[in-house]
């Protein structure tokens, strides 16, 4: 009789990015017959994926490590933090194993010696799109590792090292396999998405007998041709992002973009080490808007960096006036060990003064967006079905990220299913939700 198979217990934290990872690592993992579980005990053993990019998000990691060990007593870990392995080894001397982001075959290498395979190698488990932690009908495509910039409240760069694309060829083979499994929403994340290729010069490749360039542009028509929603997510404003723009009003890619553009005050940006010329950043939106007017700006800001003046934030404020940008998140800044803006010498801002202008900056934002939304009423719009529910289902549309957007409530005269993409017309808005029916 073959032996059972072993069984693993696995906790994700942070990012998407650190998402596809767990997704690359589970199904090497599945390949040479291991079996997933939601339980920590009875398994074989816990993998833990952990974020190390604020302070809350390594917390957050120590405790999912103590719930493990407690749970469990054999654990492996890897992710972001694991960058820093000092800081998981003080607290938790008795882990397997501590590896950094992206090491692969080191995750697995410890999984075999705390936990040896019990495998057929002639019987294939894995799908030809690998396993996915994210529903059937979209995908996270992860299209490079690591940064070039060097912001002053990040240590990415430290934790991911410096840029690295993956060829265009490779992504393109990966996301026309998701396709074929029926991927209906394909969401590129980079730390860096414009960057994309510099580190490979753009060097002249090609996809099926078209010359093409290892450079977003081309990445961006040739993942358009497959017929999926195409999401772009964390796009730093370099001049050539303005080419992609007429993409979206041809409909290849979706008319969504994710910068983040963290302040409007040139004085924190400038200490941020982040582009400053936020008026010319309002007239590149003001263009971008001529050419498709469908367009959906999303971005983040932190508020609470050190020097940051009353002066700085009410400078913020009216530039979020005049930008008008659709979808907002907003970040009290933690002073992360290791991130160059602790050694600036610049005055921390006291803990309360900071959420007073976080609750300043989300209250300023919900006007503008309940005026965008409500705009929309009378309007239709296509919407991509995430769940299903008695009356319809909850869907977004083509403006809305899964899990850090916002949502349409669907009424339908007729069943949906999860991955259908509809037509529908809005029928009442809030500033983050829409209520539409099924046309």
């Amino acid at each position: 009789m073959a032996a059972s198979a072993p069984t693993i217990s696995f906790v994700s934290l942070g990012c998407p990015k650190a998402l596809v990872d767990s997704e690359r690592i589970i199904t090497r993992l599945r390949a040479e017959g291991y079996a997933l579980t939601n339980r920590h005990d009875g398994a074989d053993c816990v993998i833990v994926n952990t974020c190390g990019f604020l302070d809350s998000a390594k917390e957050e990691s120590l405790e999912a490590i103590g719930t493990a060990l407690a749970e469990n007593g054999k654990v492996i870990v890897t992710g972001c933090m694991g960058a820093q392995p000092q800081s998981i080894s003080e607290r938790f001397p008795n882990v397997l194993s501590i590896t950094g982001p992206q090491a692969y075959e080191s995750v697995v290498a410890a999984v075999h010696e705390a936990v040896p395979p019990a495998h057929d190698p002639k019987i294939d488990l894995v799908p030809p799109q690998g396993i996915k932690l994210t529903p059937r009908h979209y995908a996270y495509l992860k299209i490079s590792e690591g940064c070039n910039n060097r912001c002053s409240f990040c240590i990415i760069p430290s934790l991911r090292g410096r840029l690295a694309s993956r060829p265009l060829p490779e992504v393109m083979r990966e996301a026309e396999r998701l396709v074929a499994a029926g991927v209906k929403e394909l969401l590129v994340i980079s730390q860096d998405t414009s960057a994309y290729g510099l580190d490979l010069r753009h060097a002249a490749t090609s996809w099926k007998g078209e010359a093409l360039e290892n450079r977003i542009l081309d990445l961006a028509r040739g993942l358009g041709s497959l017929g999926a929603w195409v999401r772009l997510h964390y796009v730093y404003p370099y001049p050539h992002v303005d080419h992609l723009v007429p993409l979206m009003a041809q409909g290849l890619i979706l008319p969504y973009l994710d910068i983040p553009f963290q302040h409007a005050s040139p004085t924190v940006l400038k200490a941020m080490r982040r582009p400053a010329a936020q008026e010319k950043t309002l007239t590149r939106l003001a263009r971008w808007r001529e050419i498709c007017p469908d367009i959906a700006i999303r971005s983040t800001f932190i508020v609470g960096f050190p020097g940051e003046s009353e002066a700085d934030f009410e400078e913020l404020l009216a530039w979020m006036s005049e930008a008008q940008l659709d979808r907002v998140g907003c970040f009290i800044y933690e002073p992360v060990a290791g991130a160059a803006a602790n050694d600036l010498g610049l005055p921390a801002i006291p803990r309360a003064v900071a959420e007073e202008r976080h609750e300043r900056f989300m209250l300023h934002q919900q006007a503008v967006s309940l005026a965008k939304q409500r705009a929309k009423i009378g309007k239709t719009v296509s919407a991509i079905v995430d769940e299903i529910t008695p009356k319809g289902g909850v869907g977004r549309t083509m403006h809305d990220a899964p899990e850090i957007d916002g949502s349409i409530i669907l009424s339908a005269s007729r069943p949906l299913e999860v991955g259908d993409i509809v037509t529908a017309k809005i029928k009442r808005a809030d500033a983050y939700d829409l209520r539409g029916s099924v046309i």
